[in-house]
């Protein structure tokens, strides 16, 4: 099974960040089969036999990571369950004229009993779109001179830390290496 890690504040070679050979070895050191660092944000694709092991070699490589100087939460995904939300077109019939960027945002822990996001932000620069098993998809606008950070109003909102990425970035990641692709 294939798996992506997501983490928080993870620019390769912008330290603390690890770069992407350290990166990649804490993986293959934590019992990752085949980990590789996807883009330049920290996302790392590998394979495991199991959820459970997909965990334990997260929770590892991030303790490796931790003894370098580097210590932000990741969040972890099965890279078929991103295929198969990709494959029902979560955008479809969604108005897309004035967007700056569609956005995934993966939710690292577990919000509070019953904390929930409203439709959009205050600033009106974040829409929900929907949710997807702790993941968030949302357009950003650019109302001013930046767009709005799906990241930031989760985070406030929920109080729990996450991760953001353009939703072009995880269909690409998928189309790489998702079921039927070639690795």
């Amino acid at each position: 099974m294939k798996f992506a890690a997501f983490f928080r504040n993870l620019n390769l070679g912008r330290p603390p960040a690890p770069t992407r050979s350290v990166l990649e070895a804490a993986f293959a050191a934590a019992g990752a089969v085949n980990p590789c660092s996807f883009l330049t944000n920290g996302t790392v694709v590998f394979e495991a036999g199991s959820p459970a092991s997909a965990a334990r070699i997260l929770t590892t490589a991030q303790a490796t990571l931790r003894r370098d100087g580097f210590d932000e939460p990741a969040a972890l995904r099965d890279v078929a369950g991103l295929a198969a939300l990709i494959a029902s077109d979560p955008l479809a019939g969604v108005a897309l004229d004035d967007v700056y960027a569609p956005c995934a945002t993966f939710v690292i822990g577990t919000p509070a009993d019953g904390a929930s996001l409203p439709a959009a932000n205050p600033k009106g620069d974040v829409r929900v779109v929907s949710w997807h098993d702790g993941m968030l998809l949302s357009l950003t606008y650019k109302l001013g001179t930046s767009a709005g950070s799906p990241n930031a109003f989760v985070e406030r909102t929920l109080d729990v830390p996450a991760t953001t990425r353009v939703w072009n970035t995880v269909v690409r990641l998928v189309r790489k290496h998702g079921p039927g692709a070639a690795s």
